[in-house]
């Protein structure tokens, strides 16, 4: 009797750890996971600030009647293609990311474009609700940059959490896979091409 108590006594202590591990592991891994969907909602809220600050700006600058259309056209469509390009953080992939990734550096590229071409027209240049707008953006972008950043720093114990063995294993069973992080946005790598036209 006394040597079949002795190996069920371990068998239960081995459970009973077992159960434990898991359970903090689970527990940990969702704790992180939340703060990596948090970090994430800050990002679609400071692009959705953006977005609703491109819209006022197009409406602005609509109103200089001889504007280039072609050029407010590119920046309503990036627009709309950056808004329904969507991604539920709990399942997030590279791909999407990537996705969402070349949808808003596409609004970011015919944004450019719109704002160097503002340069030649000195009464829109000179409106108020324009540089305001203008201004806001640019803080805008900066706090966009700034999301993007803690989302990267919420991701990282996240992975670490699930890769780290024998985490790993238990990543799988209960479903936890690592996220991807924001890479730059493509071609940010390259100089950016600056024009000074002082004859204006």
């Amino acid at each position: 009797m006394k040597k079949l108590l002795v190996p069920l006594i371990i068998i239960a202590l081995l459970v009973i750890a077992g159960y434990s591990w898991g359970k903090g592991f689970n527990n940990t891994a969702v704790q992180l996971n939340e703060n990596v969907g948090e970090a994430w909602g800050n990002v679609q809220t400071s692009y959705q600030r953006r977005n609703d600050l491109i819209g006022n700006l197009v409406n602005t600058v609509k109103g200089a009647a001889d504007f280039e259309r072609n050029t407010l056209t590119d920046v309503i469509e990036a627009r709309s293609k950056a808004t329904q390009t969507t991604i539920d953080p709990s399942n997030i992939t590279p791909e999407q990311l990537k996705q969402f990734n070349e949808a808003q550096g596409g609004l970011s590229s015919a944004l450019s474009r719109l704002l160097v071409t503002v340069e030649r027209y000195p009464d829109l240049k000179s409106n108020q609700n324009f540089l305001k707008l203008q201004d806001e953006l640019t803080s805008t972008e900066n706090t966009i940059q700034t999301a993007r950043t803690r989302y990267n720093e919420a991701i990282k114990p996240y992975n670490i959490h699930v890769k780290e063995f024998p985490n790993s294993i238990f990543a799988g069973i209960f479903g936890f896979d690592a996220k991807p992080y924001f890479d730059a946005e493509a071609g940010a790598e390259k100089p950016v091409d600056v024009e000074f036209d002082f004859g204006k």
